[in-house]
């Protein structure tokens, strides 16, 4: 199957799992679930495709178990996140921009997290980028960890799982198979518009109320009362 690589060769779906296989694709949804450097990898077309080649019998595995495995990466993924923020704390928030790490990443996780309360656990694995980093500002925040654990599980399921069955699903028709390329591109695209949507809408905010009492860059916000209330 040829698809049209959506970057550099190495991040195109189809060659990562044509080099590394399954252990590869759980290896990259274990990095971008909870990882720092796991932000850019191509979790939901990769994981569209490994549905689809499983369907075409070019992923030889069960289907079953390709869910199950990709589910168990999801989850554990976001707990090691999870845990790394427990244990940093703040100081994630001091952390000196480099070329894997980028400031403002924390902060629109830490806004999404504060926006959306727990259940951001869920939304965000939709959302390329701030799926990485929600799970660690949910550490952070010292979210209950019961509750983290319950959203974690959910999230994972809906989108471990469901995406990769959407790709198997999809996979059996002949325009998808015949056009995967196109698919996965129309799959970026819809995958980064709440990226986009929130970028547009921070800087309009920016705009309405310039230097609008935010913390000098680098300070961490102090716990909102949802913050709070997450941990009992």
């Amino acid at each position: 199957m040829n698809t049209l690589a959506l970057g550099p060769s190495w991040l195109d779906p189809d060659y990562l799992i044509q080099t590394f296989g399954l252990i590869g694709v759980l290896v990259i949804v274990f990095a971008e679930s909870g990882l720092l450097i796991g932000f850019f990898l191509p979790g939901d077309s990769l994981l569209f495709t490994t549905g689809l080649l499983v369907t075409t019998g070019k992923l030889d595995y069960p289907l079953w178990m390709v869910c199950t495995l990709v589910v168990a990466a999801a989850v554990i993924g976001d707990q090691v996140g999870y845990l790394f923020g427990r244990k940093v704390g703040p100081a994630l928030f001091k952390r000196p921009d480099s070329k894997l790490f980028k400031q403002e990443n924390i902060e629109k996780a830490h806004e999404f997290f504060e926006k959306h309360g727990p259940k951001s656990l869920i939304l965000a694995r939709f959302v390329p980028i701030i799926r990485t980093f929600t799970p660690i500002i949910a550490g952070v925040s010292r979210m209950n960890y019961r509750s983290f654990i319950t959203f974690n599980v959910i999230g994972g399921l809906l989108w471990g799982a469901g995406v990769t069955l959407l790709g198997s699903a999809l996979g059996k028709i002949e325009f998808v198979h015949k056009h995967i390329e196109l698919i996965l591109v129309a799959i970026v695209l819809i995958s980064v518009v709440p990226v986009v949507i929130e970028v547009l809408r921070a800087r309009s905010q920016s705009k309405k109320n310039p230097g609008g009492g935010h913390d000098a860059p680098g300070t961490p916000n102090p716990p909102s009362e949802r913050g709070r209330h997450a941990k009992r």
